[in-house]
């Protein structure tokens, strides 16, 4: 008896939901094991139902797909993650590989894509989609200069990139937005920012960033 590959399906749309289950229904070595309609409801259904791969959307009420992604995969690192949104811009798409997402399609793939992708993603492969790829292949092939010096080596990258969108006069609420995080996870960061930096407050954080040129190419 061949191996059945166990889905769950994450969007907050119920037509979506259904329309996807009736095309994997008639798939023989698929079985939709459960539908979330929300990041948090998959990251429950994901760690119950112990699915193989999880087709996830990113924009989803309360905690978002590149969220949930994380969760599911500190909870399961085994489980493929195969995003499947209508976003296609840089920053959901490099979002999505950080968060730990085996693939990559736009809603618009087609069944028959959909299907290759879920085989493809429990085989260990990395999936995406013709546009998606384009935009990897052109990220990578872009001949990079040797990395700068970096003004505050105490900071992570992250911190460092979170400190860059403070200086710039972005609101944690905004930051969390782009960052595809939780606001309280950019809490968390600014908090270890102000430590590290031996500063008292987000103001103080600015002026020392400014003056190291962090975040003044947008102001």
């Amino acid at each position: 008896m061949k191996d059945t590959f166990r889905v769950l399906i994450a969007d907050d749309h119920p037509l979506f939901r259904e329309g996807m289950r009736g095309r994997l229904d008639r798939v023989g070595d698929i079985a939709v094991v459960g539908e979330a309609a929300s990041g948090q409801e998959a990251v429950e259904l994901a760690r119950k139902l112990e699915p193989h791969v999880v087709l996830m959307d990113i924009k989803m009420p309360g905690l978002n797909g590149i969220e949930a992604t994380r969760e599911i995969l500190r909870a399961n690192p085994r489980v493929g993650v195969l995003m499947l949104t209508m976003f296609e811009d840089d920053d959901s798409v490099f979002a999505a590989m950080r968060a730990g997402a085996k693939g990559y399609l736009l809603k618009d793939s087609g069944g028959e894509g959909v299907v290759y992708a879920i085989r493809a993603v429990t085989s260990g492969e990395a999936v995406f989609g013709p546009g998606v790829a384009e935009r990897i292949i052109g990220f990578f092939s872009v001949p990079r200069s040797a990395a700068p010096q970096r003004a505050f080596p105490e900071l992570t990258e992250r911190e460092e990139e979170i400190l860059s969108l403070v200086a710039q006069g972005k609101s944690n609420q905004e930051i969390a937005r782009q960052l595809f995080v939780s606001l309280k996870t950019v809490r968390n960061h600014v908090s270890n920012i102000l430590v590290k930096l031996q500063v008292a407050d987000r103001a103080q954080a600015v002026i020392r960033a400014r003056d190291a040129g962090i975040g003044q190419d947008r102001i």
